[in-house]
């Protein structure tokens, strides 16, 4: 997938230093998303190639020409990736011309941007972002366009996607989001730390318990020294509001309803799990050993120094291990779960495209988006982060599938799973995540009891989300 510095994150001390997770962002969206009902600004039908399948030929059939304004949200090798993606689109369809504007951190979901060119009737034609969860927001609160006509004059088939992706493109059955590629979540795990404490490096743990056993024998604890932890579930990717509550089987909504569901046993049993963890090594010490950790992408992260024998962390991680510590041996599993949980699940990172309500172009823009999403455009990003393409089909342009890379075949068992999924795809997920993590937070400083932590949080979103409806 496509990174940039602020995707880097990492948890020290309770504190979250991700960019962009405040809880401005819910109020920015409930404030100023009051939009009005526009027309789409063209009636034309979508015309081009089918999916994956389609070659660059196919897409550029049809061709009438016209503009593209187009914005993006990464800088940096991202940034150049794009402009050369943009160029190849030109050179097949060269009756186009897209207006690009780099609008960072998300492409203007989380700081009001893209909110406010909507309200103002002035969108871009094409907006991509890896906030799904706030494009989401978008499309139930009426921001976007409906996609599903473009697409039916594409010829695009659902079953050319993997399901876990169907439900992230469709509110209340209608079509607004599209994905261009997708992260997932593994378990890594230092394989000479395991030999060395007696554990199988080529039989990983498999469900929480097991996890826990090993965890409690990586770890080197002198006293009130802590030299390394086996295990640190609330950071890396357990840092994220929803993984670990998506591996507990919480389902955050009500499927049915789509009403607020945070008070059930997944969750409480989740943060009852990681107070364990934070009983047993003592929080304020926890606190003190990350203080120094480095990020993903730094030479002090704590798998590399070897502060921590086992970390959860996106496909992307086996790429700073390759730049950062070469020499470490390293295996990656599906992340451990529960009794009554998800076996072999993650959650997405995924990156989508969408056409903001009121483009003046939506079908110049639906043309991009297929031609952008194609593995044989994402190849030379999915070969460098282990990304993954969201259909179906394999390609050869993918080095991974063609070199059986260990690493990537996880990856691709992981992605294909019935129970890898988008958590919380409701209006407030943004609020929600904040909540659950001010939770969690209370839960391991101050040994509260999740139980009624999560009734109150459950009450207070619901009525965010009563208000946004």
């Amino acid at each position: 997938m496509l990174r940039t510095a602020t995707d880097y994150y990492f948890y020290q001390g309770g504190f979250s230093v991700k960019k962009g997770w405040t809880a401005l962002v819910g109020m920015m969206l409930s404030l100023t998303l009051v939009i009005t009902a526009c027309s789409s600004g063209s009636d034309q039908s979508a015309g081009g190639g089918n999916s994956e399948n389609a070659s660059a030929d196919a897409v550029a059939a049809e061709d009438q020409g016209g503009e593209i304004n187009y914005w993006y949200p990464w800088g940096g090798d991202s940034e150049k990736w794009d402009k050369w993606r943009m160029e190849e689109f030109g050179k097949k369809n060269p009756g186009y011309k897209i207006n690009a504007t780099y609008v960072p951190p998300d492409g203007g979901l989380t700081n009001g941007k893209l909110v406010s060119a909507i309200s103002g009737k002035n969108p871009p034609d094409v907006v991509i972002s890896s906030e799904y969860a706030s494009a989401y927001s978008l499309a139930a609160q009426g921001a976007l366009e409906p996609l599903d006509e473009y697409l039916a004059a594409l010829d695009f088939q659902e079953s050319d996607v993997l399901s876990s992706f169907l439900p992230l493109m469709k509110y209340k059955d209608t079509t607004y989001l599209y994905p261009q590629d997708s992260n997932v979540n593994l378990l890594y795990y230092n394989v000479k730390m395991f030999e060395e404490a007696g554990l199988d490096p080529d039989n990983p743990p498999k469900t929480i318990e097991e996890l826990d056993a090993a965890a409690e024998k990586l770890a080197k604890v002198n006293g009130s020294s802590i030299d390394r932890l086996g295990f640190i579930p609330w950071i890396d990717a357990g840092d994220d509001a929803f993984l670990w509550g998506w591996i507990f089987g919480a389902n955050f909504i009500d499927e049915a309803t789509g009403a607020v569901k945070l008070n059930d046993d997944s969750l409480a049993n989740l943060y009852n799990w990681m107070n364990k963890y934070a009983r047993k090594y003592n929080p304020e010490k926890i606190k003190s050993f990350t203080s120094g950790f480095g990020g993903a992408f730094s030479p002090d992260h704590p798998f590399f120094t070897g502060k921590v024998a086992m970390t959860v962390n996106g496909n992307w991680f086996a790429n700073a291990l390759k730049i950062y510590a070469p020499d470490l041996e390293y295996r990656v599993a599906a992340i451990p779960f529960p009794v009554g949980g998800r076996e072999k699940a993650t959650t997405f990172g995924t990156n989508v495209f969408m056409i903001p309500k009121g483009a003046k172009n939506p079908r110049n823009a639906m043309k991009f988006i297929m031609f952008a999403g194609q593995p044989e455009i994402l190849a030379d990003n999915i070969n460098t982060w282990r990304s993954i393409s969201i259909y179906t089909k394999p390609s050869d342009a993918i080095k991974w599938n063609k070199e059986n890379d260990p690493v990537y075949k996880v990856v691709r068992e992981v992605a294909a799973s019935p129970n890898s999924g988008h958590p919380a795809l409701t209006p407030v997920a943004k609020e929600m995540s904040n909540e659950l993590k001010l939770l969690r937070d209370n839960v391991i400083y101050n040994n509260k009891d999740p139980k009624l932590l999560l009734e109150d949080a459950e009450k207070k979103l619901q009525t965010a989300l009563d208000k946004k409806k």
